[in-house]
Order: structure tokens, then C-alpha cells, then sequence
């Protein structure tokens, strides 16, 4: 492996080579390291670096063996900061029927097994062993929505705060720009980490009563031992914390765990665009580490030709992470520093001329925002788009049009598709295009970025599930597929409109799933991309899957929860021909390595 120093080192010979006599900052990356704005220990290492910071990265480190990766740069001057990586640990190596996956998209070669199961605990626990003086951060999507109380699908139970499970010093939850900045500025300055917008941190519970009365603000969430045991608090706890993270006035959040408590300072405001463009324009290489010469890492070639024009998602689906972790406001990059980077990525010399995506959480959220930020200041609603559109919300779609034939334009570009998602609930109704702006860029999508397929994501059919999941209803898709054949009518092409289908999600039964199936049969659509609801970590679809009760109403909800409930329901939708019957036989049990995990992790 040669030394780069365009990017940041991951050995000790590649500190030295800089001169350095230790790291700030060291990071510990569950993913590989790919220098990359996708790549979350990427940014933020880019970001402490642009401040002046020295850092480090140990991408995947080995916890089997001597735990060499762990000590070989030493102890960093300022601290250590874990993520899990890009992916929930979990997530990452098991299926919704937690058996065993067999690759990991984030590792070289695709490789699974190259990061332990709660990553962040494991590499925080080793860390807090080695190196017990050295403050230690948390970040990244597996802490961020498990830093209070959750329920773990995987051990089937709730967990505590991940804070009490690892020792850590501190935690930066969502997109931890400017959290991170700022612990770094403290902790070279000796000064407390107190008061940090967009972290979490612990305390002795004899604190508790006096910050309450410092803080009149402060909203106390049910103990971690009440919320573990009564899943009417555990629901009521969530029901808080959901609302509060919709908030542009949020309030801090406190959870008592043990002799301790959990504190959760709110979010500054939305990043603006100024700020948003300066995270993009950092010095990225776009390109995996030397280190993995000659190796495929695939969720890199996925997307190495793509461009992010945003962040944060307003639609507040019900089984989503994306607004629990980049939250509700959407910031936008502006055009500029869009089409900036689409000129670096044309100016690459493999660049095969297609820009593979301009997009991100959802591919037409670029732009979108509230008209009068004081009434977003004032409300509470999980959706902007749910159930209609938010009257306060600007839709248009014009310059997003515009930014699809600019960047069209720039040179080196031959074709540019969108491989993000779509909301078409943004620019469509029963009745049609929303205005000439929505048409505008629809035709223009259909007849100049799509590479074959169209992707959206109806997830269901029935009325009481989409209302569920915070969806319209599905005569909406039914108007866009009418709309897109027309289309494809018209000059002659066959694209596919391709639906994406979420089976056995709260609400939803097997009838559900068997009328899904014959209105798709009816439409002639194709349905292959049908995935089984997997609970994650402080969604409201996990909440409802642990307790059985809507934490806004407080009553009972229908969840299919046994393995044969949830494969049944997958199979409404597997390929026509795949059963001779009317109704489709339980499906046999499927044999699989047994996987135990612990209700209670080992001890510091």
C-alpha cells in the first residue's frame, strides 16, 4: 500500500509520513474507509480537518484478535470517535427474518463479517478498556436512534441508552457537523461539554433536580426501567421524542437509566445553504483508500458518479430513519455548488460521462422548504406531505427542472438519470399535475433521466395501511402510472414504472396484502421489489411492533409478529406462478442457523 496524503491516515506510517507526532482525533469506522461526502466518518473527518484538527481514520478494525487496530495509533490528543458506519450494524448483517446476510456492501469485496453486531458498543467497550483517560464520542445512525431507551428487534427487547451500555463521554446525534466541531473546541480548550446542541450526554441522577429547575424547558422522559417493563410508557416516551424532533423549538429530552440520566440537548437550527455547500466542498478524494487497491467495494460504485443535492426529508413515513436522523427540515445546496461538483466528477479520467443520480432521501425534495418559517416554528405534524400537503410549502419544481438541464450541460456530462426515489405526491393529485411546473418536470424526467426503470414507493394499496405509514392513497400511483404510459406512448419507449411494496407493516393482514396483489395484477405492474418490514431503532413502526399501541392514541394496533405471519405476507407478492392455488399455503419453516443474542449486555 503507497502513502496518499490526500487522504486521511489510517496507519501509523502514514502519520509519520505527515509529521505528525499523534492525531487529534482518531475515528473508528465500522465501514471502509472511502473518501467520499456519502460516507459519513468521511465528512466528518473533513470537517474537523478544515478546522485546523489532525485526524485519523481506522476503517473496520478487528475486535477478534490482539486488538492491534485498536491500539496502533495510540491515544488521540483531543478523542476518539466511534460510528458503526453508514448502516445500523444490524441492519447491515441480518434480513428482516434475522437470518444471516451474506455480504456486506460497505466492506472490499463486499466481504461479510468485517464489523461485529452493535458495533458501536463493541469498539466503545474495547476503547473504554484501552484507553479509560481518553474522552470518547459517539456518532453515526446506530447511536443516534439508540440514544434513549429502544426496542432491539434483534434481541427482541429494550435496551438502554447507548450511553449507558458503553461508557462513552458524549453523543452526537444526526448530521454531526457542527456538534463535532465544537466538542473538539472544547475539550482543546478544557472546557465542559455541557450544553452542546445535538448531543447527548450522561449525568448522576442527583443532578437531575436541579437542571430541571434551571432548565423549566426540559421534558422527562419515563425512566429506562419503567419503559422496559410497561409498553404504554415505552409508547408515551416515543410519542415525546417524535414530536419534539419535528420541531424547529425543540425541547431537551432527559431519560433516567440506573443511578444516572440521559440528556439531550435539542438541535440548533437547519443548516442553511451557505453552511450545507461548505460540507460539499471539502477536498474529498471520491475515491476508496489506497489501502483497498484492486478491491470492489460495492456501495462505492454505487455511488461514485452520483450527486447529493440535499439533506433532511419531510415526508415522516412511519418505518423511516431518514427524519429521525437528518431530520424533518430539508437543507439544500445551491445550484452552484451542485453543478461544481458535477463538474469534478466529469473531470475524472474513468468518468464514463453518465452522472448515475442528482438526488437524495427522496430525488424532488431539492429547493422545498416552508414559505414563513414562523409557522414551521409552530408545528407539530411527523409530514409536511400527510395527510395533504402543508399549504406553507413551496412545491415548485421549476428550478429543479432547470438544475437537470444545467447539469446535463456541463462538460464531460453525456447523460445524467435520477436514481433516487420519487415523491410524486409532491407534483401530483387524482385530478393530475399540481400546475404546469409539476408537468414541466415530470415530462422532463421521464424523457431525458430515466435510465429504463422509474422508482417510487407506493409501499401499499389499502387506505387504513397508507394512513398508517403517512402515504396517499393509491389512486395517486395509479394516476402517475396512467400518466407515465402516456408517456412512454407517445414517443415510442418502454421504460418501466417500477413500485417498491413494504409487506406485513402494522396494520396490514394477509387480506391486505391479497387485495395489494390483485390491483397490481389489474394494473399490469410490476411487483417484485417487495420488501418485509424490519423494526428499527426510534421509528414509530418499531414502536408499534414492540407495544401494540399507537403511541398517539394509545390503542391497540394489529402487528404481524411470528415468522409465518410475516412470510405469508411476503409471499402475496412473490412472482405470479409461484403457487396453483387460490390461497397460497403457509410457507415451511426455514432453516437457519440459530442466532442468540443477549438481553442484557456484558458488563464494562
Amino acid at each position: 500500500m503507497r502513502n496518499n496524503p490526500a487522504f486521511l491516515p489510517t496507519s501509523a506510517k502514514e502519520i509519520a509520513a505527515r509529521g505528525w507526532d499523534r492525531p487529534d482525533v482518531i475515528l473508528l469506522t465500522g465501514d471502509a474507509y472511502v473518501d467520499h461526502p456519502a460516507f459519513g466518518a468521511a465528512v466528518i473527518g473533513r470537517v474537523l480537518e478544515h478546522a485546523g484538527w489532525r485526524v485519523a481514520i481506522v476503517p473496520q478494525p478487528n475486535w477478534r484478535d490482539d486488538l492491534r487496530d485498536f491500539r496502533k495509533l495510540g491515544a488521540p490528543r483531543l478523542f476518539f470517535g466511534v460510528t458503526a458506519g453508514s448502516m445500523d450494524s444490524m441492519v447491515n448483517h441480518y434480513t428482516a427474518n434475522r437470518r444471516l446476510r451474506s455480504d456486506d456492501a460497505y466492506t472490499a469485496g463486499g466481504k461479510a463479517g468485517m464489523r461485529p453486531d452493535y458495533a458501536v458498543k463493541t469498539y466503545s467497550r474495547i476503547l473504554k478498556k484501552l484507553f479509560p483517560e481518553t474522552p470518547l464520542v459517539l456518532g453515526g445512525i446506530e447511536a443516534s436512534l439508540r440514544r434513549f431507551s429502544h426496542y432491539d428487534y434483534w434481541a427482541d427487547s429494550v435496551l438502554p441508552p447507548i450511553l449507558a451500555e458503553t461508557g462513552a463521554d458524549l453523543l452526537a446525534y444526526g448530521m454531526g457537523e457542527r456538534a463535532v466541531l465544537e466538542i473538539a473546541r472544547r475539550i482543546d480548550a478544557g472546557e465542559p461539554l455541557e450544553g452542546i446542541a445535538q448531543t447527548a450526554r450522561r449525568a448522576p441522577l442527583d443532578n437531575l433536580p436541579p437542571l430541571r429547575a434551571a432548565r423549566p424547558d426540559l421534558l422527562l422522559l419515563h425512566p429506562h426501567e419503567t419503559a422496559a417493563a410497561d409498553k404504554r410508557a415505552f409508547a408515551e416516551n416515543f410519542r415525546v421524542i417524535e414530536e419534539q424532533s419535528n420541531r424547529l423549538d425543540a425541547a431537551p429530552l432527559a431519560q433516567a437509566v440506573g443511578g444516572n440520566f440521559v440528556l439531550a440537548e435539542p438541535p440548533g437550527p437547519p443548516p442553511g445553504t451557505e453552511e450545507t455547500d461548505a460540507v460539499f466542498a471539502l477536498p474529498y478524494t471520491r475515491r476508496p483508500h489506497p489501502r483497498y487497491e484492486g478491491k470492489h467495494i460495492p456501495a462505492f460504485a454505487m455511488i461514485r458518479d452520483s450527486v447529493t443535492l440535499h439533506r433532511g426529508c419531510f415526508g415522516g413515513c412511519s418505518f423511516c430513519t431518514i427524519s429521525a436522523h437528518q431530520g424533518k427540515f430539508v437543507s439544500s445546496r445551491s445550484e452552484a455548488s451542485i453543478l461544481a461538483e458535477v463538474a469534478r466528477v466529469a473531470s475524472a479520467p474513468d468518468f464514463s460521462g453518465h452522472i448515475t443520480d442528482l438526488g437524495g432521501p427522496s430525488a424532488n425534495m431539492w429547493g422545498l422548504r416552508g414559505r414563513s418559517e414562523k409557522i414551521c416554528a409552530l408545528c407539530r405534524r411527523p409530514s409536511c406531505l400527510f395527510p395533504k400537503i402543508c399549504p406553507n410549502l413551496n412545491t415548485d419544481h421549476a428550478p429543479l427542472t432547470a438544475l437537470y438541464a444545467k447539469a446535463e450541460a456541463v462538460k464531460g456530462v453525456r447523460k445524467v438519470t435520477i436514481g433516487s426515489g420519487l415523491r410524486y405526491d409532491l407534483f401530483l393529485d387524482e385530478n393530475g399535475f399540481l400546475n404546469d411546473a409539476a408537468r414541466a418536470y415530470f415530462r422532463r424526467l421521464v424523457a431525458r433521466h430515466v435510465s429504463g426503470r422509474l422508482k417510487v414507493a407506493p409501499e401499499h394499496s389499502e387506505p387504513h395501511v397508507l394512513d398508517h405509514v403517512r402515504k396517499p392513497r393509491f389512486e395517486l400511483f395509479e394516476r402517475l402510472k396512467e400518466i407515465f404510459d402516456a408517456l412512454n406512448a407517445e414517443d415510442g419507449a418502454r421504460r418501466q414504472l417500477v413500485p417498491y411494496f413494504i409487506s406485513s407493516l402494522p396494520t396490514c393482514r394477509d387480506e391486505d396484502m391479497r387485495r395489494l396483489r390483485a390491483k397490481l395484477r389489474r394494473l399490469g405492474c410490476p411487483h417484485e421489489q417487495v420488501q418485509d418490514f424490519t423494526p428499527t431503532p426510534l421509528t414509530l413502526d418499531s414502536t408499534l411492533y414492540h407495544t401494540g399501541l399507537d403511541p398517539w392514541t394509545l390503542k391497540p394496533v394489529f402487528v404481524a409478529k411470528t415468522r409465518e405471519e410475516k412470510l405469508c405476507q411476503r409471499a402475496e407478492l412473490l412472482p405470479e406462478g409461484a403457487f396453483s392455488g387460490a390461497r397460497k399455503p403457509r410457507p415451511p419453516k426455514i432453516q437457519t442457523r440459530k442466532i442468540r443474542f443477549p438481553s442484557r449486555p456484558a458488563p464494562l
